[in-house]
């Protein structure tokens, strides 16, 4: 039986593609398959009642995004209230658990080898625990006439309180990016 070696190189590169895809934003959207979205043109920002509020800063960084990819789909922010939609968002960071297993393969006990019985083998499975904060965003979009939900999209893993300004701003940047790519939707037929 030939045995397979696997390069300690291929084996880190194969945890960091596991770290990394792990680490990504979800993003998901659902949309009202009978609204024109072809005639929003302008929006209002408005609050949404019962959601927990975020900081000022927060606030206004998460408008600022949403604004941005808008105005690439020709979307106006307007303050009056004969706007064509209605824009809320509520944010909430909670955490989730992840489990990090490794097995090592060695260890003592009777294991199977080499076609019979033999008293090494078995293996050493460590592990961690670890707390990741899960920082979503949800968009909704209502149009004002007739004050009907016609757009709502989350992003997950987008707010983290504990980095550093410059990544928080780029997380949040990347997924409104992400998030409003494909508005405005187009029904498939």
């Amino acid at each position: 039986m030939k045995s397979l070696y696997v390069s300690p190189l291929v084996g880190l590169l194969l945890v960091a593609a596991a770290t990394g895809s792990a680490l990504a934003q979800d993003v998901r959207y659902n949309f009202d398959k009978s609204a024109n979205f072809a005639q929003f043109k302008t929006y209002k920002w408005v609050a949404i009642k019962g959601a927990t509020a975020v900081g000022d800063l927060a606030d206004r960084q998460i408008k600022a995004a949403v604004d941005r990819e808008l105005a690439t789909k020709g979307l106006t922010p307007s303050t009056s209230d004969t706007a064509d939609l209605y824009i809320g968002y509520q944010a909430a960071i909670g955490t989730e658990k992840e489990y990090t297993s490794f097995d090592s393969g060695w260890g003592y006990g009777p294991g199977w080898y080499g076609g019979g019985w033999y008293g090494g083998g078995g293996g050493i499975t460590t592990g961690q625990t670890t707390t990741i904060y899960v920082g979503q965003i949800a968009i909704d979009m209502y149009a004002t006439s007739p004050k009907t939900l016609v757009w709502r999209g989350t992003a997950s893993k987008t707010l983290d309180t504990k980095a550093k300004p410059e990544k928080q701003q780029k997380n949040l940047e990347k997924a409104m990016t992400k998030l409003l790519k494909n508005y405005p939707p187009t029904p498939k037929s």
